[in-house]
């Protein structure tokens, strides 16, 4: 197996992107990459492209020979890769594989969703083709009221509070206040999560992500060729998937993600490397909640102790762990299928020192965390900086 490095990456603007087309947005992204890369586009072998569910927000299949064809790509290898909410970050580890293997040199590894053509009702009913349709859908389940189960037991066994919850929205929206890309850049408090209208108690408003727009894109090369383009270039040190069942009702636990855990040991094992040595992650805060179960389940703290990690600071921007520097998806937005790639393009901008006022001084290993549905499927990958 070769190593392999990041030497591109690109994003679109994340938001209500009412002006350009599905199409448009990951042309947009992956040129950017491609100019970060300083590749030509002929030189590319293959592309795995994450979207969730394009037939149900934009009518739209055969995605990946749409993209191939509106870039100018044809005839590469293009693929679409699908898993819910975690479509980006499995394209991503399905590109790593690909070059890893020598079976591809220079792969892009892309991720889009263009969530806003559907009112909100048909966004909720898209979303929730992700969970059980027989045992939760059909029972009125959606997936705040799925994580809200998990928020209830997690505040049972552990005493987390919902003001811990508020926490992590409002650090997270302070984080894409930094981040042009974001869709918010406005500040909240403690007290507007608190008082924002209940979706599933004990989860409101200000603890749900966002119906986002957006697309982005990474090139991946061997890393014994990668500095022929970049003169940091980041490398994959591990990468890890796991699969968990895709209902509540059959899982040993409801406070935690095991797939998150399994996806996490083996990509830690893959690094030869562990939690503590990781100066920064991107997880899946898709609700509030779920930030602090992942940096449980990552290994930052111990069970139980994530909404008190929060609330001493230590997930913030100068604390022990950032957590979410780009905003998250919370702040930043979630357009699914891009999710687990613009999670890897704020990692590798962290690596390279480019973040600008949200810096992690000193950053040189970075993890990423993506999570499909509510828990079925998680992908995590470590990157570090090349010596």
């Amino acid at each position: 197996m070769r190593e392999v490095a990041v030497i591109g990456v690109g994003l679109t603007k994340f938001g209500e992107q009412w002006d350009i087309s599905f199409r448009e947005m990951l042309l947009e992204a992956g040129i950017r990459a491609i100019e970060d890369a300083g590749i030509d586009g002929k030189q590319l072998d293959a592309l795995y492209v994450g979207n969730m569910s394009a037939g149900q927000f934009v009518k739209q299949e055969h995605i990946a020979s749409l993209i191939a064809d509106n870039a100018g790509l044809t005839p590469i290898a293009a693929t679409r890769v699908e898993a819910a909410c975690a479509s980006g970050g499995l394209a991503f580890r399905q590109a790593v594989i690909a070059v890893a293997s020598g079976h591809h040199d220079f792969v892009v590894a892309a991720g889009i969703e263009k969530m806003t053509d559907l009112l909100t009702a048909g966004v909720t009913g898209a979303l929730a083709t992700a969970a059980d349709q027989e045992w939760e859908v059909y029972q009125g389940a959606t997936f705040p009221a799925l994580y809200a189960l998990m928020a209830r037991r997690h505040m049972h066994e552990f005493g987390t509070t919902e003001e811990q919850l508020a926490m992590v929205a409002v650090k997270n929206h302070s984080n894409a206040c930094l981040n042009p890309y974001a869709q918010y850049h406005t500040k909240i408090t403690v007290e507007q999560v608190l008082k924002s209208p209940p979706v599933a108690k004990p989860l409101k408003l200000l603890d749900c992500s966002p119906i986002t727009d957006g697309a982005a894109c990474v090139i991946l090369a061997p890393a014994e060729k990668a500095r022929r383009f970049t003169d940091t270039p980041i490398l994959v040190a591990g990468t890890g998937q796991a699969s968990d069942t895709i209902s509540l009702h059959s899982r040993q636990t409801l406070t935690g993600l095991m797939a998150t855990v399994e996806a996490a040991r083996a990509a830690y094992k893959m690094a030869g490397m562990g939690p503590k040595d990781v100066d920064l992650a991107e997880v899946h805060d898709c609700f509030t909640i779920a930030e602090i179960m992942a940096i449980e389940d990552l290994g930052f703290c111990k069970k139980g102790k994530g909404g008190q990690l929060t609330e001493e600071g230590e997930t913030a921007l100068g604390g022990k762990i950032p957590i979410n520097t780009s905003g998250g998806l919370k702040g930043k937005g979630h357009p699914v299928g891009a999710t687990g790639i613009a999670q890897v393009v704020e990692i590798v901008t962290q690596l390279r020192g480019e973040a600008g006022k949200r810096q992690v001084d000193g950053a040189e290993i970075g993890l990423a965390h993506n999570v499909g549905g509510s828990g079925g499927t998680a992908v995590v990958h470590v990157l570090r900086r090349m010596d």
